[in-house]
């Protein structure tokens, strides 16, 4: 049993006293090793509520900068932070909610050549990006490193997001087989997001994380839960491993990692 010191038995009392968690799954979280895929709007949530539970070793990668835009909504970076690397942000924030915590930052984009080196080194992935190719980059590698993930995506007042456990559950190319055309969806950027909504869907992922590490409930894996924050109306989806799925099906076609066709590297909601 890990020894904790009084200080930390106050810091995590709360989790602590949850029957489910106690210091068994505080352990757990304090001997956690979790990846964030993007520092913006759903990052920022994820980054701060994973540092504040104690998981041991948080990792970040995103290649942007800071900008005016981003405070809207992505509530990790305040003004001071404008041009300051959105990792580096991050984690100034992180250490100061909780410093006994380990942070290590990824500035660069996630491509075929470098997204497997960097998620072996985790137990978990959270997708918070902003762009298609980069989430089924994202889901492609997990599935081949057997890594689980949770996939995270907002637009407008729209969220949606689904739990992926390689091997045991169906993964992002299950149900969405292939990035729509370039351009054919529009970014945040281009659409506009409900600063709120960022907040609400990467709690919900954060949510997961914490559920997984401890193994306490059911995880959203075979299910796609989807929100609609002008009418606050929640709806699970039920989904199903295909057979025919190219990365993770019987007779996979995607064997491979390579990168979609893609602009910019856009990570940030």
């Amino acid at each position: 049993m890990r020894d904790f010191s009084e200080a930390q038995l106050e810091r995590y009392s709360r989790h602590i006293l949850l029957q489910d968690v106690g210091v068994e799954g505080q352990a757990k979280l304090m001997e956690a090793r979790v990846l964030i895929v993007g520092a913006g709007g759903l990052g920022a949530p994820i980054g701060l509520y994973l540092a504040a539970a104690g998981i041991g070793k948080i990792g970040i990668v995103d290649g942007d900068t800071v900008d005016l835009s981003n405070l809207q909504r992505q509530v990790i970076h305040f003004e001071k932070d404008i041009d300051t690397p959105k990792v580096a942000s991050a984690r100034e924030k992180m250490l100061a909610i909780n410093p006994e915590i380990e942070v290590v930052t990824y500035q660069k984009c996630l491509r075929a050549d470098n997204i497997r080196e960097i998620i072996r080194d985790y137990d978990f992935v959270v997708d918070g990006t902003d762009n298609f190719p980069t989430k089924f980059l994202v889901n492609d590698a997990c599935v081949m490193e057997g890594i689980p993930f949770s996939h995270g995506g907002i637009l407008r007042f729209d969220g949606q997001t689904m739990t992926v456990v390689p091997g045991k559950s169906p993964c992002y190319r299950c149900t969405f087989r292939q990035p729509p055309p370039p351009d054919a969806v529009p970014t945040c950027s281009q659409a506009g997001v409900l600063g709120a909504i960022a907040g609400m869907l990467g709690t919900i992922q954060a949510a997961e994380v914490l559920k997984f590490v401890t193994g306490v409930g059911d995880l959203l894996t075979g299910t796609l839960l989807t929100f609609d924050a002008k009418t606050m109306d929640f709806k699970k989806i039920k989904l199903h491993k295909q057979k025919n799925c190219p990365v993770c099906g019987e007779a996979p076609t995607i064997t491979e990692l390579y990168d979609e066709e893609q602009a910019v590297c856009n990570l940030h909601n």
